[in-house]
């Protein structure tokens, strides 16, 4: 079974969200815990971690048996380096069953993500937060403006392609809806703008052939999906391409990828020197 990326929180620029963090044994994680034993399954999902002082997206994937494997996102996303730093891990998770290969978000369309994980996993367990666009006028109208389009249909061809390069089925858990908030404008400041945006969803189940068993569409907004698929790693059916990104063309994304990633870590770096990270304090 598999939750979204952030399953606890939503992220955009929210100063609340430097309180935000579990640490390392927490109630999302016993909620997993329990939930794994109780249906004799296994299952993961991300969160937001504190440990030695910093905070990382933390895909947890916990065991029947209550055996918990970590994987910290490597490389954060846009104003997420606001909440947190990444990790070094290579997202592998040897079980009684097989290798399972965890990735997040956009670490499924780096290049490097499908070399640590390509022949070595017989099941990928993947998540996402995934923005659309912001209903900004410099974008044009949402859902059809070329941005958007482009970002829609990346989203949706990335899990497949990604159990494509490294051979093995997927599971897929992408959160869909709409979300509000801020975004910071200008590096190194506290400089932010009111934002709407929605959350793409595509929650996939891909067998080990690359068929997509079962998807929700983003108009479906929020739900599940289940399906029947064999674990068991293949044979790498695509090459991977010479190059930081999997997608070919990434182009204003990118630019806005370099921006939005110098004003998070700016604002991270601030938040801990003025001793804003903090784990969640919970009133019940």
């Amino acid at each position: 079974m598999a939750l979204p990326e952030f399953f606890t929180t939503q992220i955009v620029y929210d100063e609340r969200l430097f309180a935000c963090s579990l640490p390392p044994e927490n109630m999302a994680l016993d909620l997993l815990t329990q939930k794994a034993a109780k249906y004799q399954a296994r299952i993961g999902g991300s969160y937001l971690e504190m440990r030695d002082g910093d905070v990382f997206n933390t895909y947890v994937l916990v065991e029947p048996n209550g055996k918990v494997h970590r994987h910290d996102k490597n490389l954060p996303t846009m104003v997420e380096n606001t909440f947190y730093v990444g990790g070094s891990d290579d997202g592998l998770c040897e079980t009684q069953d097989g290798n399972i290969g965890i990735a997040m978000c956009w670490e499924m369309i780096r290049s490097q993500t499908a070399r640590r994980l390509r022949g070595k996993v017989d099941f990928l367990m993947t998540g996402s937060h995934w923005w659309g666009t912001p209903d900004w006028a410099i974008f044009g109208p949402r859902h059809t403006n070329q941005y958007d389009v482009g970002n829609q249909n990346m989203m949706h061809i990335t899990p497949g392609k990604l159990a494509e390069l490294i051979g093995a089925p997927l599971l897929h858990a992408g959160h869909a809806g709409a979300l509000s908030g801020e975004m910071l404008m200008i590096p190194f400041t506290n400089i932010a703008s009111k934002v709407n945006l929605y959350l793409i969803g595509e929650t996939q189940i891909i067998d080990k052939d690359g068929n997509m068993i079962a998807r929700l569409a983003p108009e479906k907004g929020a739900g599940v999906i289940c399906g029947d698929i064999e674990i068991a790693r293949v044979e790498p059916r695509a090459e991977i391409p010479d190059r930081f990104w999997l997608p070919p063309k990434m182009g204003l994304i990118k630019m806005f990828w370099w921006h939005q990633n110098l004003c998070g870590k700016s604002a991270y770096r601030r938040a801990k020197k003025n001793n804003m990270l903090t784990t969640y304090k919970s009133n019940n």
